[in-house]
């Protein structure tokens, strides 16, 4: 039987070892997946921007970007405007959430959803678009 002041037993006021989030965990595995061919590789993330500071986000779409020129596909969840209207292609479900979505509102180009008058997301992305000069709704 150990005793309370064994070496071996922890003491009260030892931390846990940090543990990495879903999201520091997915941009681990980007980052070792970088120096790899990922002709023919998929990569499904769910919400990779989500608690990253804005300057973050745009080395995050960096990383994304490096990822598709170099043959992957890269999909994923995303609620943050700024990474949806730098995707090549968005699906919007809606219109709500829960039992009131599911349905496809609008795909295409983020100019497309912006410029669409089914889905919620367009309304917003349009003014992030507009703001780095890009063409949003008619």
């Amino acid at each position: 039987m150990l005793s309370d002041s064994h070496p071996c037993r922890p003491s009260p006021s030892a931390r846990p070892p940090p543990a990495l989030s879903g999201g520091e965990a997915q941009r681990l595995k980007l980052a070792t997946e970088l120096g790899r061919d990922q002709r023919d590789a998929l990569f499904v993330l769910d919400e990779p921007g989500v608690g990253l500071h804005p300057l973050d986000v745009r080395v995050l779409l960096g990383v994304l970007q490096r990822l598709v020129d170099n043959g992957a596909t890269v999909v994923f969840i995303e609620h943050d405007l700024d990474v949806i209207a730098n995707a090549g292609h968005v699906i919007d479900l809606g219109p709500g959430g829960g039992v009131h979505g599911g349905r496809v509102t609008a795909a295409g180009t983020p100019e497309q959803i912006a410029d669409s008058p089914d889905g919620v997301t367009g309304r917003y992305l349009g003014e992030v678009l507009a703001h780095a000069g890009r063409p949003g709704p008619r």
